[in-house]
């Protein structure tokens, strides 16, 4: 049973980056839960702001104003997460890895599938009860750009499929 997603089309941030001859296998966002710290970071800042302008401001339009900017600081940081967050994806191709990220600066980490020698994965408790792991992936030679690649959803069953495209190449040779 397939319960990877496999979109029919390549988003346009990432297609520029596919070559002619490449087809798409699976692309994905990285697991929502990546936007948890953010999101906790916002509504601790909503709380330690509301306490603040209420207990220690006592009126003082000046502190409040900081108080407020300061959190709304925090706010854009969180959107700015979210922006992030949907701009990343992971792709797999039937020749490579990619992992696209960024929003004004992109930056494209990329493995081909024939130099990737061993590839596992591992969840957390969190990742286990959130539906999310990491990848590690290894080939021969230095470290790589693409060697951890977290937050990533369905990890049982991306797995199963990268690991397909991998070996299916050694095994149609050695018939």
């Amino acid at each position: 049973m397939r319960l990877v997603p496999n979109t029919d089309t390549v988003p346009a941030s990432v297609n520029r980056y596919l070559l002619p001859h490449e087809r798409q296998v699976i692309t994905v966002h990285q697991h929502p839960a990546v936007l948890i710290m953010p999101i906790l970071e916002v509504l601790v800042g909503l709380a330690i702001a509301g306490w603040l302008s209420n207990a220690l401001a006592h009126g003082n339009g000046t502190a409040i104003l900081v108080i407020w900017i300061l959190w709304g600081l925090v706010f854009v940081r969180l959107v700015v997460k979210v922006v992030e967050w949907s701009r990343t994806y992971f792709v797999v191709t039937s020749q490579r890895l990619l992992l696209s990220t960024g929003i004004v600066n992109t930056k494209v980490n990329m493995m081909p599938l024939a130099k990737v020698t061993d590839m596992s994965f591992q969840r957390t408790a969190t990742g286990r009860l959130l539906g999310y792991g990491e990848f590690i992936v290894e080939s021969a030679g230095q470290d790589q750009a693409l060697s951890h690649i977290r937050f990533l959803p369905y990890p049982e069953q991306l797995y199963l499929e990268v690991c397909g495209l991998i070996f299916k190449d050694k095994d149609d040779g050695s018939d």
